[in-house]
Protein backbone atom coordinates (compact mmCIF):
# COMPACT_ATOMS: atom_id res chain seq x y z
CA UNK A 1 0.00 0.00 0.00
CA UNK A 2 2.81 2.44 0.90
CA UNK A 3 4.48 1.84 -2.47
CA UNK A 4 1.21 2.49 -4.29
CA UNK A 5 0.70 5.74 -2.39
CA UNK A 6 4.26 6.82 -3.16
CA UNK A 7 3.81 6.04 -6.86
CA UNK A 8 0.56 8.01 -6.94
CA UNK A 9 2.16 10.98 -5.19
CA UNK A 10 5.21 10.98 -7.45
CA UNK A 11 3.06 10.77 -10.56
CA UNK A 12 1.57 14.14 -9.63
CA UNK A 13 4.89 15.89 -9.03
CA UNK A 14 6.66 17.97 -11.64
CA UNK A 15 10.31 17.28 -12.39
CA UNK A 16 12.73 19.71 -10.73
CA UNK A 17 14.42 22.04 -13.21
CA UNK A 18 18.20 21.39 -13.05
CA UNK A 19 18.87 25.13 -13.36
CA UNK A 20 16.74 26.06 -10.32
CA UNK A 21 18.72 27.67 -7.51
CA UNK A 22 18.25 26.09 -4.08
CA UNK A 23 17.24 29.48 -2.66
CA UNK A 24 14.11 29.31 -4.85
CA UNK A 25 13.00 26.25 -2.87
CA UNK A 26 10.90 24.68 -5.64
CA UNK A 27 9.51 22.07 -3.23
CA UNK A 28 8.37 24.63 -0.66
CA UNK A 29 4.67 23.87 -1.17
CA UNK A 30 4.98 20.10 -1.02
CA UNK A 31 4.21 18.00 2.05
CA UNK A 32 6.84 15.98 3.80
CA UNK A 33 5.25 12.81 2.39
CA UNK A 34 5.52 14.15 -1.15
CA UNK A 35 9.15 15.09 -0.63
CA UNK A 36 9.92 11.68 0.89
CA UNK A 37 8.31 9.94 -2.10
CA UNK A 38 10.23 12.12 -4.53
CA UNK A 39 13.48 11.41 -2.67
CA UNK A 40 12.98 7.65 -2.82
CA UNK A 41 12.44 7.85 -6.57
CA UNK A 42 15.51 10.09 -6.91
CA UNK A 43 17.60 7.45 -5.16
CA UNK A 44 16.23 4.75 -7.41
CA UNK A 45 16.98 6.81 -10.51
CA UNK A 46 20.38 8.02 -9.23
CA UNK A 47 18.98 11.54 -9.71
CA UNK A 48 21.26 13.77 -7.67
CA UNK A 49 19.57 17.03 -8.66
CA UNK A 50 16.10 16.05 -7.47
CA UNK A 51 17.51 14.34 -4.39
CA UNK A 52 19.49 17.47 -3.52
CA UNK A 53 16.39 19.67 -3.70
CA UNK A 54 14.51 17.21 -1.47
CA UNK A 55 17.24 17.29 1.17
CA UNK A 56 17.61 21.04 0.88
CA UNK A 57 13.91 21.70 1.43
CA UNK A 58 13.77 19.49 4.52
CA UNK A 59 16.98 21.13 5.78
CA UNK A 60 15.47 24.59 5.43
CA UNK A 61 12.38 23.41 7.36
CA UNK A 62 14.49 22.33 10.32
CA UNK A 63 14.40 18.58 9.78
CA UNK A 64 16.18 16.56 12.49
CA UNK A 65 19.95 16.49 11.89
CA UNK A 66 20.14 12.70 11.90
CA UNK A 67 17.57 12.53 9.08
CA UNK A 68 19.52 15.04 6.98
CA UNK A 69 22.76 13.17 7.63
CA UNK A 70 21.23 9.85 6.58
CA UNK A 71 19.69 11.38 3.47
CA UNK A 72 23.03 12.92 2.50
CA UNK A 73 24.78 9.59 3.03
CA UNK A 74 22.26 7.75 0.87
CA UNK A 75 22.30 10.34 -1.91
CA UNK A 76 26.09 10.52 -2.09
CA UNK A 77 26.21 6.73 -2.20
CA UNK A 78 23.65 6.43 -4.99
CA UNK A 79 24.00 9.55 -7.12
CA UNK A 80 27.37 11.20 -6.42
CA UNK A 81 28.10 12.07 -10.05
CA UNK A 82 24.88 14.06 -10.54
CA UNK A 83 24.66 15.92 -7.21
CA UNK A 84 24.84 19.71 -7.78
CA UNK A 85 27.79 21.45 -6.16
CA UNK A 86 25.54 23.60 -3.97
CA UNK A 87 24.57 20.65 -1.74
CA UNK A 88 27.02 20.32 1.17
CA UNK A 89 28.59 16.96 1.90
CA UNK A 90 27.79 17.16 5.63
CA UNK A 91 25.14 18.54 7.98
CA UNK A 92 25.61 22.14 9.10
CA UNK A 93 23.07 23.38 11.63
CA UNK A 94 23.34 27.04 10.67
CA UNK A 95 22.99 26.58 6.89
CA UNK A 96 19.36 27.85 6.74
CA UNK A 97 20.44 31.02 8.54
CA UNK A 98 23.35 31.51 6.15
CA UNK A 99 20.93 31.37 3.22
CA UNK A 100 18.67 33.92 4.88
CA UNK A 101 21.52 36.32 5.57
CA UNK A 102 23.15 35.97 2.14
CA UNK A 103 19.87 36.51 0.29
CA UNK A 104 19.67 39.94 1.87
CA UNK A 105 22.52 41.12 -0.37
CA UNK A 106 22.19 42.12 -4.00
CA UNK A 107 24.60 43.54 -6.57
CA UNK A 108 23.71 46.52 -8.75
CA UNK A 109 25.48 45.28 -11.86
CA UNK A 110 27.28 42.43 -13.54
CA UNK A 111 31.02 41.91 -13.76
CA UNK A 112 33.75 39.32 -13.23
CA UNK A 113 33.79 39.02 -9.44
CA UNK A 114 32.34 36.22 -7.33
CA UNK A 115 31.48 36.01 -3.64
CA UNK A 116 32.20 32.66 -2.04
CA UNK A 117 31.90 30.92 1.32
CA UNK A 118 34.14 28.14 2.64
CA UNK A 119 33.15 25.84 5.49
CA UNK A 120 35.83 25.84 8.21
CA UNK A 121 36.44 22.95 10.61
CA UNK A 122 36.63 23.91 14.29
CA UNK A 123 35.72 20.53 15.79
CA UNK A 124 39.11 20.35 17.51
CA UNK A 125 38.27 23.37 19.63
CA UNK A 126 34.96 22.28 21.12
CA UNK A 127 31.96 24.58 21.05
CA UNK A 128 30.77 25.51 17.55
CA UNK A 129 31.91 22.77 15.17
CA UNK A 130 32.07 24.85 12.00
CA UNK A 131 32.88 28.37 10.94
CA UNK A 132 32.86 30.13 7.59
CA UNK A 133 35.31 32.08 5.45
CA UNK A 134 33.94 34.88 3.26
CA UNK A 135 35.88 35.86 0.17
CA UNK A 136 35.68 37.41 -3.26
CA UNK A 137 37.57 36.46 -6.41
CA UNK A 138 37.59 36.65 -10.19
CA UNK A 139 37.89 32.86 -10.11
CA UNK A 140 34.96 30.52 -9.53
CA UNK A 141 34.41 29.53 -5.88
CA UNK A 142 35.65 25.99 -6.60
CA UNK A 143 38.79 27.26 -8.35
CA UNK A 144 39.54 29.73 -5.57
CA UNK A 145 39.07 27.03 -2.92
CA UNK A 146 41.55 24.80 -4.74
CA UNK A 147 44.01 27.71 -4.84
CA UNK A 148 43.65 28.24 -1.09
CA UNK A 149 44.30 24.55 -0.40
CA UNK A 150 47.33 24.62 -2.73
CA UNK A 151 48.78 27.60 -0.87
CA UNK A 152 48.20 30.10 -3.69
CA UNK A 153 47.40 33.48 -2.09
CA UNK A 154 45.92 31.34 0.66
CA UNK A 155 44.14 32.46 3.79
CA UNK A 156 45.56 30.51 6.72
CA UNK A 157 42.10 29.59 7.99
CA UNK A 158 41.12 28.01 4.66
CA UNK A 159 44.48 26.31 4.15
CA UNK A 160 44.33 24.72 7.61
CA UNK A 161 40.60 24.32 8.24
CA UNK A 162 38.80 24.59 4.90
CA UNK A 163 36.49 21.61 4.23
CA UNK A 164 34.38 22.56 1.22
CA UNK A 165 32.84 25.49 -0.63
CA UNK A 166 29.30 26.40 0.46
CA UNK A 167 28.10 27.34 -2.99
CA UNK A 168 24.35 27.58 -2.43
CA UNK A 169 23.94 30.73 -0.31
CA UNK A 170 25.92 32.92 -2.73
CA UNK A 171 24.80 31.57 -6.13
CA UNK A 172 23.08 34.91 -6.76
CA UNK A 173 26.34 36.76 -6.07
CA UNK A 174 28.37 35.40 -8.98
CA UNK A 175 29.62 37.53 -11.90
CA UNK A 176 28.97 40.82 -10.16
CA UNK A 177 30.90 44.08 -10.46
CA UNK A 178 34.01 44.48 -8.34
CA UNK A 179 32.81 47.46 -6.31
CA UNK A 180 29.68 45.60 -5.20
CA UNK A 181 31.71 42.47 -4.51
CA UNK A 182 34.13 44.34 -2.24
CA UNK A 183 31.26 45.89 -0.30
CA UNK A 184 29.25 42.68 -0.05
CA UNK A 185 32.28 40.64 1.03
CA UNK A 186 32.76 42.90 4.06
CA UNK A 187 29.08 43.36 4.92
CA UNK A 188 28.24 39.67 4.49
CA UNK A 189 31.07 38.67 6.83
CA UNK A 190 29.81 41.15 9.40
CA UNK A 191 26.21 39.96 9.06
CA UNK A 192 27.16 36.31 9.45
CA UNK A 193 29.34 37.11 12.47
CA UNK A 194 26.39 38.95 14.02
CA UNK A 195 24.47 35.64 14.05
CA UNK A 196 27.14 34.12 16.28
CA UNK A 197 29.17 32.27 13.67
CA UNK A 198 32.96 32.05 13.63
CA UNK A 199 33.77 34.14 10.54
CA UNK A 200 37.08 34.67 8.79
CA UNK A 201 37.91 36.72 5.71
CA UNK A 202 35.64 39.52 4.62
CA UNK A 203 38.53 41.94 3.97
Amino acid sequence: MVRLVQKWIFAHLDIVDPKTHPSARPLRDESRAEIAARFEHALGDADGITGAHCIHELWMRGEMPINIERALEHLWARAATSIPDWLPMRYIDWLPGAYQVALGFRASGTGRSNIYLVLLDYRDRGGEAYGVYVGMSKYSPAQRFDQHKAGIRAAGSVLKRGLEVLTGPTLHLQFINRADAARIETELAQALAATGLIVKGGH
